[in-house]
C-alpha cells in the first residue's frame, strides 16, 4: 500500500470555510496519469494539484512543476490552484519565499506573496490575454435559456484566455445574475462550437472611484466559488472595452451563490492593442491535512 500525503486549502479568502477548495499532493512523482485523474475524483473539488518535485536547481530556473485536475479532465492552467499550490509551497518552506514560480502545461507562472492585514496575499502574473470571436447575444441567451434583454449590449460577449478561453457574458442587472438558473449542459453543443470552454457570468457596477464585479461560473461539476483563470481574462476584457483603467485594481466576488464567498483582486494593463500584465490575487486559508492510501 503506497501513502500520499495533502493538504486542502480555501482559495481567493482569508476565512475558513469560504473561497473555493483545492488539495494539492506535495509529492506525486510516484503517481500515473490515470492515477492521478482518480484522485482528483476522489477529493471531488473544484480541481487538484500534483506537484511533481525536482532538485533544487532545476526549480530555481524552471519553476515547481505541477499538474492540475478537475474531476473530468487535465488543465493546462487554472487560476486558484495556480494561487493555492504556491500558498502551500511557500508555507512548507523555511524561509518562506516571497516569490513562487510554478511550471504549468501552459508555462512559467510567477505568484509574488507579500503580509497584510488580513494574511498572506497571493498575485499571480497570468499569460498576456488573447482574445477571440465575438458572439451575438440573442445566440448566447438562447443557449442560457433567458431573454436576450437581460445581457447587457454595451460590450460584446467575447472568448478570452490568458491560458483557458472563457467567454465574458456581461449581464444588464444584478437581480438577474443573483437569480441565475442554469445547468451547464445547456450550453454544452453551443460551447463546443464557440472556441470558448466556459461561460463567465459577469456584472460590471462603478460607485464612485471603485469597480467591483459580481461573477459566477458554472461548469460540468457544478458551480465554481472563484474561478482565477476567468477573473484574469475578465480583467483584460475590462481594459481592452475601457470599463477600468490600465493598472485600476478591481474587485470580483463570486460564489455567494453558493455560500462560498470569495474575493478576487484584479487588474492588468495595456500596451497599444496588447492587453499585459494581467494580475490575479487574494488570500488563501489552509483547512485540512490528510492522507490518502491507494
Amino acid at each position: 500500500m503506497r501513502s500520499y500525503r495533502f493538504v486542502q486549502l480555501d482559495v481567493f479568502t482569508s476565512r475558513p470555510l469560504e473561497g473555493n477548495q483545492l488539495a494539492v499532493f506535495p509529492d506525486a512523482s510516484s503517481l500515473s496519469d490515470t492515477e492521478m485523474q482518480a484522485l482528483a475524483r476522489e477529493m471531488n473539488l473544484s480541481e487538484t494539484t500534483f506537484i511533481l518535485p525536482r532538485e533544487g536547481a532545476i526549480e530555481a530556473r524552471d519553476g515547481v512543476k505541477v499538474r492540475i485536475f478537475t474531476v473530468a479532465e487535465e488543465l493546462p492552467f487554472a487560476g486558484h490552484p495556480t494561487l493555492g499550490t504556491a500558498y502551500a509551497i511557500r508555507s512548507s518552506r523555511s524561509d518562506h519565499p516571497a516569490l513562487v514560480t510554478l511550471d504549468l502545461k501552459v508555462g512559467k507562472i510567477p505568484v509574488e506573496f507579500s503580509e497584510r492585514a488580513e494574511g498572506v496575499f497571493g498575485e499571480m502574473r497570468q499569460r498576456d490575454a488573447e482574445f477571440g470571436a465575438t458572439f451575438p447575444r440573442e445566440e448566447v441567451a438562447r443557449a442560457m435559456g433567458i431573454p436576450a434583454g437581460e445581457l447587457a449590449d454595451e460590450w460584446p460577449i467575447q472568448a478570452v484566455s490568458t491560458g483557458v478561453p472563457f467567454a465574458m457574458v456581461p449581464f444588464r442587472r444584478l437581480e438577474t445574475l443573483r437569480s441565475l438558473s442554469f445547468s451547464f449542459a445547456q450550453a454544452a453543443d453551443y460551447l463546443e462550437r464557440s472556441g470558448a470552454k466556459f461561460l463567465y457570468f459577469i456584472c460590471p457596477q462603478r460607485a464612485r472611484d471603485s469597480l467591483t464585479v459580481e461573477a459566477r461560473m458554472i461548469f460540468y461539476n457544478g458551480e465554481d466559488p472563484a474561478t482565477g483563470s476567468a477573473a484574469g481574462c475578465c480583467a483584460a476584457w475590462m481594459v481592452r472595452y475601457g470599463l477600468a483603467q490600465p493598472g485600476e485594481p478591481v474587485l470580483i466576488e463570486q460564489g455567494a451563490a453558493i455560500r462560498r464567498p470569495s474575493q478576487i483582486y484584479v487588474r492588468a494593463g495595456r500596451n497599444g492593442d496588447s492587453i499585459i500584465d494581467v494580475r490575479v490575487g487574494g488570500h488563501c486559508v489552509e483547512v485540512l491535512r490528510g492522507e490518502i492510501n491507494l
